[in-house]
């Protein structure tokens, strides 16, 4: 008895052997599982466990962390071409291809309204410019004028950092926050970026485009008179701002207009301030947006002080 007693207790060994190593693997499961839910453990359990970079327990097995998957299409840097059909405007190319309407006024320098069918346009897939590359560019003056940087330029179009082949297309992403720029690198809009401020705040709008009975405007699109801006009544001498940064391309007394102002914004459309009795620019001059061009008059064809605003491509 006392021997089969001893073979009896001895005989409970085993289980206990085995229940001791079911409790160690468990515990390693549970360890495992709670680091793939939370990617690493606040504190280590059971002996050496490096949690940082990829989770390792006891030096030997490697958690991997998971990969992300994109959940938006990486766009397309390629320009997108485009020709025209009967009926297209900017505004509507704009909003089919998801870009502010100035892009796609700036991507084709020498565009003339109304679009005609069959005229093959270079549009960027983001919102930016299309760029044929000048003699002369380099990624540096590029990236002034447009407001990014270098590296910008470079990882976007797929090219070094080596000097840029005239002919060359790019396509470089502006964001309207920080560019685009003067040559001198100010900021061309910064009061309303990618929009035109009004020149004389506050003032109000006394005729509108388009249309009109009047018949002093001239004869325009098949209509007998049509207005072919908006005039903003002010008083006598009132400052006028420039409603974007750009460029003095013209400035002085022609008939009609009178005393005018040319700017040519920093997207590449022009605008005319009409009836000054004063300019306050010259010709060639950079200006930034809300600059002083000139002062409200009325001279040319105008009937009392107001300030003429007449939006060309």
């Amino acid at each position: 008895m006392h021997g089969g007693a001893r073979l009896g207790g001895n005989r409970y060994v085993p289980y206990a052997a085995i229940l001791s190593i079911t409790i160690a693997l468990l515990g390693y499961a549970s360890i495992h599982v709670s680091m793939s839910r939370t990617g690493g453990m606040g504190a280590q359990a059971g002996g050496d466990v490096d949690v940082s970079g990829d989770s390792v327990l006891g030096g030997e097995s490697t958690i991997p962390q998971p990969i992300s998957t994109p959940s938006v299409a990486v766009p397309d840097h390629k320009p997108i071409v485009y020709t025209t059909k009967g009926g297209d405007t900017i505004a509507s190319i704009a909003r089919t291809f998801r870009i502010p309407p100035r892009d796609a006024i700036w991507s084709n320098p020498g565009l003339r309204l109304p679009l005609k069918a069959g005229r093959t346009l270079e549009l960027p897939p983001v919102p930016g410019v299309v760029v044929r590359v000048k003699e002369g560019d380099s990624l540096e003056s590029l990236g002034a004028t447009y407001g990014v940087d270098e590296a910008t330029i470079t990882g976007f179009n797929d090219i070094g950092g080596g000097e840029l082949i005239p002919g060359t297309t790019l396509v470089i992403p502006v964001d309207p926050r920080v560019g685009p720029n003067l040559s001198f690198g100010v900021q061309a809009d910064p009061v309303a970026p990618s929009e035109l401020m009004c020149p004389i705040p506050g003032s109000q709008i006394i005729q509108k485009f388009g249309p009109t009975s009047f018949a002093v405007e001239p004869p325009y699109a098949g209509y007998a008179h049509f207005h072919l801006g908006v005039d903003l009544l002010a008083g006598s001498g009132t400052p006028i701002h420039a409603a974007a940064g750009g460029k003095v391309t013209a400035a002085g007394y022609v008939p009609y207009y009178g005393v005018r102002v040319e700017i040519t914004d920093s997207y590449g459309l022009v605008e005319i301030y009409a009836h000054m009795a004063q300019v306050a620019v010259q010709i060639g001059q950079l200006v930034q947006q809300n600059e002083v061009i000139g002062f409200v008059g009325s001279t040319g064809l105008s009937t009392g002080p107001h300030l003429h605003l007449q939006l060309m491509v």
